[in-house]
Protein backbone atom coordinates (compact mmCIF):
# COMPACT_ATOMS: atom_id res chain seq x y z
CA UNK A 1 0.00 0.00 0.00
CA UNK A 2 1.04 3.45 -0.80
CA UNK A 3 1.51 6.12 1.86
CA UNK A 4 -0.07 9.85 1.06
CA UNK A 5 3.29 11.21 0.86
CA UNK A 6 5.29 8.08 -1.09
CA UNK A 7 2.21 9.53 -3.85
CA UNK A 8 2.89 12.96 -3.44
CA UNK A 9 6.78 12.56 -3.34
CA UNK A 10 6.42 10.43 -6.93
CA UNK A 11 4.32 13.36 -8.34
CA UNK A 12 6.70 16.09 -7.82
CA UNK A 13 9.39 13.59 -8.64
CA UNK A 14 7.17 13.46 -12.67
CA UNK A 15 6.80 17.28 -12.44
CA UNK A 16 10.45 17.91 -11.16
CA UNK A 17 11.42 15.54 -14.10
CA UNK A 18 9.10 17.25 -17.07
CA UNK A 19 10.35 20.50 -16.25
CA UNK A 20 14.31 19.27 -16.31
CA UNK A 21 13.43 18.47 -20.12
CA UNK A 22 11.83 21.78 -20.97
CA UNK A 23 13.48 23.83 -23.01
CA UNK A 24 13.98 27.72 -21.37
CA UNK A 25 16.26 30.87 -21.84
CA UNK A 26 18.62 31.37 -18.38
CA UNK A 27 21.30 33.51 -18.07
CA UNK A 28 24.76 32.67 -17.91
CA UNK A 29 27.15 34.67 -15.61
CA UNK A 30 30.79 35.38 -17.25
CA UNK A 31 34.39 36.48 -16.72
CA UNK A 32 34.78 39.70 -17.23
CA UNK A 33 35.20 40.57 -21.02
CA UNK A 34 34.39 36.88 -22.20
CA UNK A 35 31.43 37.28 -23.31
CA UNK A 36 32.27 36.55 -26.51
CA UNK A 37 34.36 33.70 -26.33
CA UNK A 38 31.54 32.19 -23.63
CA UNK A 39 29.10 32.25 -26.89
CA UNK A 40 31.42 30.78 -29.49
CA UNK A 41 32.46 27.50 -27.21
CA UNK A 42 28.70 27.32 -26.90
CA UNK A 43 27.88 27.25 -30.37
CA UNK A 44 30.96 24.91 -30.78
CA UNK A 45 28.90 22.82 -28.05
CA UNK A 46 25.69 23.07 -30.01
CA UNK A 47 24.02 25.06 -27.17
CA UNK A 48 21.60 27.70 -28.76
CA UNK A 49 22.83 31.42 -27.01
CA UNK A 50 22.32 35.20 -27.45
CA UNK A 51 24.74 37.60 -26.77
CA UNK A 52 22.94 40.78 -27.66
CA UNK A 53 25.56 43.52 -29.15
CA UNK A 54 25.12 47.16 -29.43
CA UNK A 55 28.14 49.41 -31.30
CA UNK A 56 30.05 52.02 -30.09
CA UNK A 57 33.10 54.05 -30.96
CA UNK A 58 36.27 54.38 -28.63
CA UNK A 59 39.03 56.06 -28.75
CA UNK A 60 42.27 54.33 -28.51
CA UNK A 61 46.01 56.08 -28.23
CA UNK A 62 46.22 57.06 -32.22
CA UNK A 63 43.01 56.24 -33.84
CA UNK A 64 39.14 55.87 -32.74
CA UNK A 65 38.09 52.17 -33.12
CA UNK A 66 34.20 50.88 -33.69
CA UNK A 67 33.39 48.14 -31.33
CA UNK A 68 30.93 45.63 -30.89
CA UNK A 69 30.03 45.50 -27.58
CA UNK A 70 28.06 43.45 -24.89
CA UNK A 71 24.49 45.11 -23.62
CA UNK A 72 25.03 43.20 -20.37
CA UNK A 73 28.12 42.83 -19.58
CA UNK A 74 29.26 39.56 -17.99
CA UNK A 75 25.96 37.23 -19.39
CA UNK A 76 24.99 35.55 -21.81
CA UNK A 77 21.72 34.11 -22.55
CA UNK A 78 21.67 30.82 -22.80
CA UNK A 79 18.05 28.09 -23.89
CA UNK A 80 18.75 24.71 -22.77
CA UNK A 81 16.92 22.17 -19.83
CA UNK A 82 18.41 22.33 -16.52
CA UNK A 83 19.41 18.11 -17.50
CA UNK A 84 21.59 19.58 -19.96
CA UNK A 85 23.20 22.90 -17.14
CA UNK A 86 26.37 20.80 -17.13
CA UNK A 87 27.51 21.36 -20.55
CA UNK A 88 27.09 24.97 -20.39
CA UNK A 89 29.08 25.45 -16.83
CA UNK A 90 32.13 23.57 -17.97
CA UNK A 91 32.90 26.27 -20.98
CA UNK A 92 35.56 27.80 -19.81
CA UNK A 93 35.13 31.25 -18.35
CA UNK A 94 31.28 30.47 -17.75
CA UNK A 95 31.39 31.20 -13.66
CA UNK A 96 27.61 30.44 -12.89
CA UNK A 97 24.03 30.37 -13.94
CA UNK A 98 21.79 32.42 -12.69
CA UNK A 99 19.16 31.50 -9.93
CA UNK A 100 18.07 31.97 -6.22
CA UNK A 101 17.53 29.68 -3.88
CA UNK A 102 20.12 27.04 -5.03
CA UNK A 103 17.65 26.82 -8.16
CA UNK A 104 17.86 27.86 -11.35
CA UNK A 105 15.13 31.36 -12.85
CA UNK A 106 14.61 30.65 -16.48
CA UNK A 107 13.90 34.12 -18.44
CA UNK A 108 10.50 34.93 -19.78
CA UNK A 109 10.77 33.74 -23.73
CA UNK A 110 9.24 36.64 -24.51
CA UNK A 111 11.73 39.11 -23.08
CA UNK A 112 14.49 37.43 -24.68
CA UNK A 113 12.49 36.91 -28.21
CA UNK A 114 11.33 40.76 -27.59
CA UNK A 115 14.70 41.80 -27.48
CA UNK A 116 16.21 40.07 -30.22
CA UNK A 117 13.10 41.45 -32.50
CA UNK A 118 13.56 44.79 -31.80
CA UNK A 119 17.80 44.41 -31.98
CA UNK A 120 16.70 42.72 -35.66
CA UNK A 121 14.31 45.64 -36.24
CA UNK A 122 16.93 48.34 -36.24
CA UNK A 123 16.22 49.16 -32.48
CA UNK A 124 19.38 51.44 -31.73
CA UNK A 125 20.44 50.64 -27.93
CA UNK A 126 22.92 50.61 -25.00
CA UNK A 127 23.53 49.38 -21.52
CA UNK A 128 22.31 52.12 -18.64
CA UNK A 129 21.88 51.52 -14.88
CA UNK A 130 18.82 49.41 -14.10
CA UNK A 131 16.57 52.06 -12.78
CA UNK A 132 13.74 51.44 -10.29
CA UNK A 133 12.08 55.19 -10.18
CA UNK A 134 10.40 57.03 -12.78
CA UNK A 135 7.71 57.21 -15.13
CA UNK A 136 6.77 53.70 -16.71
CA UNK A 137 5.62 53.44 -19.79
CA UNK A 138 4.17 51.50 -23.23
CA UNK A 139 6.09 51.36 -26.46
CA UNK A 140 2.48 51.63 -28.97
CA UNK A 141 4.85 51.25 -32.37
CA UNK A 142 7.61 50.16 -33.57
CA UNK A 143 9.74 46.53 -33.18
CA UNK A 144 9.17 46.94 -29.33
CA UNK A 145 5.41 47.87 -29.67
CA UNK A 146 3.91 46.95 -26.19
CA UNK A 147 7.21 46.61 -24.39
CA UNK A 148 7.29 48.66 -21.38
CA UNK A 149 10.13 50.76 -19.52
CA UNK A 150 10.48 53.98 -17.66
CA UNK A 151 10.90 57.09 -19.77
CA UNK A 152 13.87 59.12 -19.42
CA UNK A 153 15.46 61.80 -21.52
CA UNK A 154 19.16 62.74 -22.27
CA UNK A 155 20.58 65.46 -24.60
CA UNK A 156 17.05 66.13 -25.63
CA UNK A 157 16.61 62.30 -27.01
CA UNK A 158 13.29 60.61 -25.11
CA UNK A 159 14.57 56.68 -24.49
CA UNK A 160 12.73 54.04 -22.41
CA UNK A 161 14.75 51.72 -20.20
CA UNK A 162 14.39 48.39 -20.51
CA UNK A 163 15.02 45.83 -17.75
CA UNK A 164 15.81 42.38 -17.07
CA UNK A 165 15.08 42.09 -13.34
CA UNK A 166 16.71 38.72 -12.53
CA UNK A 167 20.24 39.79 -13.54
CA UNK A 168 19.43 43.58 -12.95
CA UNK A 169 20.44 44.82 -16.11
CA UNK A 170 18.47 47.21 -18.24
CA UNK A 171 19.60 48.74 -21.72
CA UNK A 172 17.90 52.34 -22.79
CA UNK A 173 16.38 52.09 -26.42
CA UNK A 174 15.61 55.94 -28.02
CA UNK A 175 12.03 56.58 -29.03
CA UNK A 176 10.10 58.92 -30.31
CA UNK A 177 7.74 60.47 -27.09
CA UNK A 178 4.45 60.01 -29.80
CA UNK A 179 4.85 56.86 -29.81
CA UNK A 180 4.51 55.63 -25.88
CA UNK A 181 2.47 56.10 -23.77
CA UNK A 182 2.22 56.07 -19.65
CA UNK A 183 0.79 52.80 -18.38
CA UNK A 184 -2.03 52.52 -15.95
CA UNK A 185 -2.89 49.79 -13.95
CA UNK A 186 -6.77 49.55 -11.95
CA UNK A 187 -7.38 53.55 -12.95
CA UNK A 188 -3.43 54.70 -11.44
CA UNK A 189 -0.40 55.00 -12.72
CA UNK A 190 1.79 51.67 -12.68
CA UNK A 191 5.40 51.26 -11.08
CA UNK A 192 5.54 47.66 -10.79
CA UNK A 193 4.54 46.30 -14.23
CA UNK A 194 6.33 43.86 -15.76
CA UNK A 195 8.95 45.14 -18.32
CA UNK A 196 9.91 43.92 -22.15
Amino acid sequence: MVSSVQFLDSIEETILSRNSLQLCWYAAYTRANHEKRVRDKLEQRSVESFLPLYGTSRRWKDRWMRLEMPLFPGYVFVRMALVDRSRVLQVPSVVRLVGFNGHLSPLPDEEIEGMKKGLVGGVRAEPHPSLTVGRRVRIKSGPLVGRQGILLRRKGISRVVLSIDLIMRSIAVDVDVADVEPVVHRGRLSSTAPLW
